[in-house]
């Protein structure tokens, strides 16, 4: 299987993990030599339930004996997408009422900057330096990473970068400016949180120029941070809020939600503004719906916060120069990439799945299923404290 791998599927580094997978069961994965690895990366976020659920399982299985794929978006009525929709709705102020469902985080971060511009009749997006919005052509105009860019130029027109947490730079949202778009919290960059009030003082700055705030909610939403989306932790509302990754409990699916008003006008001028086919699958939405259930119903959002807190206190090395982030949407910071990249490669063989941040080389991404149990949590810090300790000395860039 793995020469085929190298073979058949398309690869985007020279130098892929290339674990052989077998199954996976909560915080498990199991490759095809029957080892298990403790999973610290929830598939980059996405398995905010760990893996194979149960309540997400049945929902599939149930919604696989009535239909799947019927019709392109938004012209049957399927009961998944709506009972989906309405659920969220209910959760998010009265501003953030109509969801477009879509496929990934990516096209949803498309379909905001498309009603962004299509709302207010302006061209200008801003994004702030070391942003990560996905990697189709529109969300990699507003990466904040010029290296990565490059090879991909001529990208989308207008987009101009701003530091993010830098004050200052918010004067350069005027009034031609369609949009700000702004992960709550920085994920490529390392887990970096908005400070004090920055927030609040970009929406403010919004309100008197007529710009769309557009808050990437897809790695911190869903329960992540402590809350159900990490912008209830700052004091403010986005005009459109963009979500992915844990929304669907392991399975692909995007969405982007704002008011009413503001969806209705992908409506017409011209019809048809936004269109996709499988968003709103109704397997997917199934999965959807499900995960959020299990989140709202339970009391494992606001066990993250306590989570965090084990990990802070049983990862305290000489290594580990800084932790940052918030619930279980974690950065271990070392001296070096090397030191970063040993621990991830040493821990893999010990049966402890770490992974890499996009653009922080120096990081070390934990960002387990919020289901993970503090027995887990110890077992695995047991194995990470044990490798901090097996590296002799900090080795420099």
């Amino acid at each position: 299987m793995k020469k085929d791998f190298f073979k058949y599927q398309a690869q985007t580094t020279p130098y892929p993990l290339g674990m052989e997978i077998s199954h996976a069961e909560g915080s498990y994965i199991y490759d095809t030599s029957s080892k298990k690895h403790l999973d610290f990366v929830a598939g980059v976020s996405a398995c905010s339930l760990g893996h194979c659920h149960p309540r997400v399982v049945e929902a599939v299985k149930t919604q696989l004996d009535k239909y799947l794929h019927v019709m392109v978006y938004g012209e049957y009525i399927q009961e998944p997408a709506v009972a989906f929709t309405k659920l969220l709705a209910s959760y998010l102020p009265s501003t953030l009422q109509t969801t477009y469902l879509v496929n990934s985080g990516t096209e949803a971060i498309e379909g905001a900057i498309k009603l962004a511009r299509r709302a207010t009749g302006r061209t200008e997006i801003l994004y702030a330096n070391n942003a990560y919005h996905g990697n189709t052509i529109g969300a990699l105009s507003i990466m904040g990473f010029e290296e990565r860019k490059k090879a991909f130029e001529p990208l989308l027109p207008d987009c101009h970068s701003i530091q993010f947490n830098y004050e200052e730079d918010l004067e350069k949202i005027t009034g031609n400016t369609a949009a700000i778009v702004l992960e709550t919290i920085q994920g490529g960059a390392g887990f970096i949180l908005p400070k004090t009030d920055y927030l609040e003082k970009v929406r403010n700055k919004c309100n008197q120029t007529g710009t769309l705030f557009i808050l990437d909610e897809i790695q911190p939403g869903f329960g992540r941070t402590g809350k159900l989306f990490g912008f209830q932790h700052f004091n403010i509302i986005p005009d459109i809020l963009v979500m992915g990754k844990g929304m669907g409990g392991g399975l692909p699916v995007g969405a982007f939600t704002a008011s009413k008003d503001l969806m209705t006008l992908l409506q017409h001028n011209p019809k048809l503004g936004h269109i996709t086919t499988f968003g709103g699958n109704p397997v997917i939405a199934s999965a959807a719906l499900a995960t959020l259930k299990e989140l709202t119903e339970t009391d494992l959002i606001p066990q993250t916060l306590q989570k965090e807190q084990l990990f802070r206190t049983l990862l305290q090395h000489s290594l580990i120069k800084e932790i940052r982030g918030k619930g279980l949407m974690l950065a271990l910071i070392f001296e070096s990439s090397e030191i970063a990249s040993e621990v991830i490669l040493n821990c893999k063989k010990r049966g402890l799945i770490l992974f890499w941040l996009l653009f922080e080389a120096r990081a070390v991404r934990i960002t387990p299923p919020l289901t993970i149990s503090e027995a887990e949590i110890k077992e695995g810090c047991a194995i990470l404290s044990d490798v901090l300790n097996g590296i002799s000395k900090p080795k420099k860039e």
